[in-house]
C-alpha cells in the first residue's frame, strides 16, 4: 500500500507568506551593529532557496527578485534595510532592482541604520591557500575589512575529486588565529603546504569553483544535499560577492599536477609506457590490466580535470568504490584484476608527481583496504540474474550507468514472436532497432499514424540509449514512480519532445521539471 505522503508546511506556502516571514526576521537588521552582521544575516536568507529548482522558471527570478518586489512594496525600515543588503549580494538582476527600490524609499526619508552606508565597502587585504600535497583539496583564505576595521576571513574549501568543485564554505572574524592556525598545520605536516597567492589568482580559483559547484548540482540535484556542506547555501551569496571585491585579470591557476590536455593518442601512450614499466611487471593478466590501465587513465583525464597521474587515498578510493560500480562494466578477468593495477599505477604515476614515499605508501594502504569492499561494491550485471550475452547487446560500450534506460527502451530482447528471433537483434543497430520497436508496438499496428507515431518512438529510445538530455531517463523513473506504465511514459516524452521540437535546451528543461514534480505518496 501506498499513502499520501504528508507534505511540509513550508509546500503549501505562497512565495508572499515566505517574503512576509523574511520581511519579520529582517527587523533584526535594525539591531546589528556591523555591515558584516547584516550582511552574514541577508546572505543566509538569501541561502534558504539556493540550489532548489521551481517549476516554471528560475527560482532566483521568482523568489529572489519577488522578495525585493515585495520589500519595496512594504517601504518599511526593515524592508529597506535588506533592499540595501541584498543591493550588494543578490544576483546581478536582483541587485539592481534592489538598489533603484533601496534609492526610492531613502527619497521617501525611510529611516536606515548607520552601517547601512558601509554595507559591501570592503576592500581584499590578503589570499592565501593551504593545499595538501595529493592535490585533493585547497582550502582558500581571502581576508577582507571594511576601511580597516571588522577584519573577516572568507573561507572555500576547493575539492579536486569533485572536479574542482566548491563543497564548504564559512566567515571568520578571527582572523590572526585563522592564520596562525594553517601556518603551523603546514610546519607540522610535510603533506601539508600553505602560501599566500595573489587576489587575482585567489578571485579565479573560486569563481571556477563556484561555477563547478553549480554545474554539479544542475547535474545531480537528487544528491545536492550530500554535495556541498550544510552550511554552504546560507553563506554563497556572501562569497559570491567577496568573490567580486577581488581585482579581476587572471585565468584560472592549474590545479597540482595538471598537464597539456591528453588526447586518445596520448593516453594509448601513457597506457603502453605503464604496462612496460618495472611496476607493472607483476601483473598476471596483460590484457586484463590493459584495460584497467585504459579506465585509470580515463577517470584520470574525465574526472580529475585532466590529470590521470594524480593518485591519492581519496581519488583511489573514489574511483574503484564509485565511480567503476556506476559507470564501467568489467568483465570478471578485469574485476580481479583491478585492484593490482591500481596499485601498480600508484607506483609508477606516484613518483612521476613528486609524490613522497609517505604519500605512496598511504595510497597503496587505501588502496588495499578498499579492495574488500571493491569486490563488494562492485555490481556484476550477471548477479542480477541477466544473461552475459544480453548485457553484452545492451552494453556494447561496457557503460553500466546506461543498463537501466537501455532495458527500459528496449524490454524485448529474447524469444521468438513470430519467425524472427529476437536474441539474434542489436538494439545498438538502426534496422534491428526499428524491428524491435515495431515487435514492442504491434499492438498500435491499426493506428493511422503508425509510422510517424513509431518514428517518435525511435526518436526516444535513440536517446534514453544515448542518455541524451540525462533529463529524459530522470523524467521517465520519476514517472514511474509516480506509478505510470512504461508505455504510458513513453507517450509522455514523446508528447514533451514533440512539443520542444528543435530545441535541447527547452527540451531540457521541460524534462526536468517532470523530474522535479513533487512526490505525493510515500511507501
Amino acid at each position: 500500500m501506498r499513502g499520501r505522503r504528508r507534505r511540509d508546511p513550508r509546500e503549501t506556502q505562497t512565495p508572499d507568506d515566505v517574503f512576509a516571514e523574511m520581511l519579520l526576521a529582517a527587523r533584526e537588521l535594525l539591531a546589528v551593529r556591523s555591515p558584516l552582521d547584516a550582511e552574514l544575516m541577508v546572505s543566509d536568507m538569501l541561502g534558504a532557496w539556493w540550489g532548489r529548482r521551481l517549476r516554471g522558471g528560475d527560482v532566483e527570478q521568482i523568489l529572489g527578485e519577488g522578495l525585493v518586489d515585495y520589500a519595496a512594496k512594504a517601504g518599511t525600515p526593515a524592508a529597506l534595510t535588506l533592499l540595501i543588503s541584498v543591493a550588494y549580494l543578490g544576483t546581478a538582476r536582483q541587485a539592481a532592482k534592489a538598489e533603484g527600490a533601496a534609492l526610492a524609499l531613502m527619497e521617501s526619508d525611510v529611516a536606515r541604520p548607520r552601517w547601512a552606508d558601509r554595507v559591501g565597502t570592503v576592500k581584499p587585504a590578503g589570499c592565501y591557500v593551504s593545499r595538501d600535497i595529493y592535490g585533493d583539496q585547497d582550502t582558500v583564505v581571502c581576508t577582507f575589512a571594511y576601511n580597516g576595521e571588522d577584519t573577516h576571513a572568507l573561507v572555500v574549501v576547493v575539492d579536486y575529486n569533485m572536479r574542482g568543485m566548491a563543497r564548504d564554505a564559512w566567515v571568520s572574524s578571527q582572523v590572526d588565529k585563522l592564520l596562525e592556525q594553517a601556518r603551523l598545520e603546514a610546519a607540522v605536516n610535510p603533506m601539508l603546504r600553505f602560501e599566500e597567492i595573489e587576489p587575482q589568482q585567489a578571485r579565479a580559483l573560486m569563481e571556477f569553483a563556484m561555477k563547478a559547484t553549480r554545474d554539479s548540482l544542475s547535474r545531480d540535484r537528487r544528491n545536492a544535499p550530500r554535495l556541498v556542506s550544510d552550511g554552504y547555501s546560507a553563506y554563497h551569496a556572501f562569497a559570491r560577492s567577496r568573490i567580486k571585491a577581488l581585482p579581476p585579470g587572471r585565468k584560472r591557476p592549474a590545479p597540482p599536477h595538471s598537464e597539456a590536455p591528453y588526447s586518445r593518442d596520448r593516453r594509448a601512450m601513457l597506457a603502453a609506457e605503464f604496462l612496460a614499466s618495472d611496476a607493472a611487471e607483476n601483473l598476471s593478466d596483460p590484457s586484463a590490466a590493459s584495460r584497467c590501465a585504459d579506465h585509470i587513465i580515463d577517470y584520470g583525464c574525465d574526472q580529475d580535470l585532466g590529470r590521470p597521474l594524480r593518485v591519492s587515498p581519496v581519488k583511489c578510493e573514489t574511483f574503484l568504490l564509485d565511480w567503476l560500480p556506476r559507470m564501467v562494466m568489467l568483465r570478471p578477468a578485469e574485476q580481479e584484476a583491478m585492484p593490482h593495477a591500481l596499485a601498480a599505477w600508484v607506483r609508477f604515476a606516484g613518483p612521476r608527481t613528486g609524490l613522497p614515499e609517505q604519500g605512496i605508501r598511504a595510497t597503496l594502504d587505501a588502496v588495499w583496504e578498499a579492495t574488500a569492499r571493491f569486490t563488494e561494491a562492485y555490481r556484476d550485471p550477471a548477479t542480477f540474474g541477466l544473461d552475459p550475452a544480453l548485457v553484452e547487446r545492451l552494453l556494447p560500450d561496457g557503460d553500466l550507468s546506461a543498463l537501466a534506460r537501455r532495458a527500459f527502451a528496449f524490454p524485448l530482447l529474447q524469444g521468438v514472436h513470430g519467425s524472427i528471433i529476437l536474441d539474434t537483434l542489436n538494439p545498438a543497430d538502426e534496422g534491428d532497432r526499428r524491428i524491435l520497436l515495431e515487435i514492442d508496438h504491434a499492438d498500435e499496428r491499426d493506428r493511422p499514424d503508425f509510422d510517424e507515431h513509431l518514428a517518435w518512438h525511435e526518436e526516444i529510445a535513440a536517446r534514453l540509449w544515448e542518455g541524451d538530455p540525462p533529463q529524459m531517463w530522470e523524467a521517465a523513473q520519476r514517472l514511474l514512480d509516480l506509478g505510470h506504465e512504461r508505455h504510458e511514459v513513453l507517450h509522455l516524452l514523446i508528447e514533451i519532445a514533440e512539443r520542444m521540437g528543435d530545441h535541447p535546451d527547452e527540451l531540457a528543461a521541460a524534462l526536468a521539471d517532470i523530474a522535479d514534480i513533487p512526490d505525493e505518496t510515500s511507501p
